[in-house]
């Protein structure tokens, strides 16, 4: 079985009783990457043997010494004939247009994705961000995860995918969306109705919104439905109620639930933020654990080791109302089991949350807690 379009339902109250339906498909090649070194090097690997096509989206595309090594990759490719076609985040990326002209002289396409504005709703309008990355080339290799084109995240625990099968070319209507609608402020939100499946795994396309929340509420009927274990893995950790809530209910009818993030993180306000609430979690069952030796910017839901996420999005307000996500859900063994090892891996160098330090913390640091506790809906 291949891959079909299939409509969401309107979340309610009422269950469905399955979100991802069909048998497993075996993919041809899949490898996950948490290393961002090595990521790289494969990535610039396969474009340098495109043939076709090569359509990259991200957040961050730095001019730094990564950011020129897949420049200057990219334009020679361009100049080849391979159709090129760049999508960044005006936010994330912060320099100017001519930093792409070795691509664009060659032929290639680079777009920015909603620059800044001066509107009435500036906050809110320029707060819908592109966070997506995706490298699709030739319909058959596609590349999602959380890792960004910049060398100071070379020492970063991220979490890819690499997926060399025709499922690949699902990928590219991905990315045709969001590069059609790259500079418009109102949404054809038709276009980001359907999940796109593929056998028993499903991408969605998550869109800016407060109400829908399509990735959050799939969260919630996850965790919601887990029997045995739930594990998060993300680099900042604010959920809302509903999904504090999903959490709590899931360890009081038996279900071990970890969260991973790291220690320290690059946004100091978001640990800040988290911190103010880790005891209330910690008392719940959740089970807090921090990864030590730097940033881990990895972004995974795991479910009785059976059902996974996989996206750019991170377990905060940001990426679940503001943001244009992406994430693959659904099972499939081969990726199971490359997770299960990544995971394992990560725990490896944990500590747990101290809640008698948390509890002896000073009051300028709870003080600072609760200034910035009201400004989460931004993080």
């Amino acid at each position: 079985m291949r891959y079909r379009y299939i409509v969401m339902k309107k979340i309610t109250n009422r269950k469905p009783k399955k979100y991802v339906t069909g048998t497993e498909v075996t993919l041809d090649e899949v490898s996950l990457f948490d290393d961002n070194l090595e990521l790289y090097n494969n990535q610039l690997r396969d474009i340098a043997a495109a043939k076709e096509y090569i359509y990259l989206e991200t957040f961050r595309f730095n001019d730094d010494s990564m950011g020129e090594r897949f420049k200057r990759v990219l334009a020679e490719k361009a100049r080849q004939g391979v159709n090129v076609r760049i999508l960044v985040d005006a936010w994330g990326t912060r320099q100017k247009k001519s930093f792409f002209d070795p691509i664009i002289n060659a032929g290639g396409e680079v777009r920015f994705f909603k620059k800044l504005i001066i509107t009435l709703n500036f906050i809110s309008d320029n707060h819908r961000r592109d966070h997506r990355k995706i490298l699709v080339i030739d319909n058959h290799i596609a590349y999602i995860g959380s890792a960004n084109i910049t060398a100071y995240s070379l020492s970063w625990r991220e979490l890819n995918l690499r997926i060399a099968d025709p499922m690949a070319r699902l990928f590219q209507k991905v990315f045709n969306d969001n590069y059609a609608i790259y500079n418009r402020l109102d949404l054809d939100k038709l276009r980001f109705k359907r999940d796109i499946n593929y056998g028993n795994m499903s991408i969605i396309q998550e869109i800016p919104s407060r109400a829908r929340q399509r990735l959050a509420r799939r969260y919630e009927y996850m965790i919601g439905n887990a029997k045995s274990e739930v594990i998060i893995e993300t680099p900042y950790f604010l959920p809302s109620p509903r999904l504090r809530k999903a959490l709590t209910a899931a360890v009081e009818r038996g279900v071990k639930v970890t969260v991973i993030s790291p220690l320290k993180s690059d946004v100091q306000t978001a640990d800040i933020v988290r911190r103010h609430t880790l005891g209330s979690l910690h008392e719940s069952g959740v089970e807090m654990k921090f990864y030590t030796p730097g940033n881990l910017h990895a972004k995974c839901l795991m479910v009785d080791g059976e059902v996974f996420s996989i996206s750019s999005a991170n377990f905060d307000f940001r990426s679940f109302q503001h943001q244009h996500e992406l994430a693959l859900i659904g099972r499939n063994s081969q990726i199971v089991g490359l997770l299960v090892n990544h995971i394992n891996n990560t725990l490896l160098h944990c500590i747990d949350f101290n809640f008698e330090e948390w509890s002896k913390r000073s009051r300028f640091d709870r003080a600072i807690e609760w200034i910035l506790f009201p400004l989460r809906f931004l993080m």
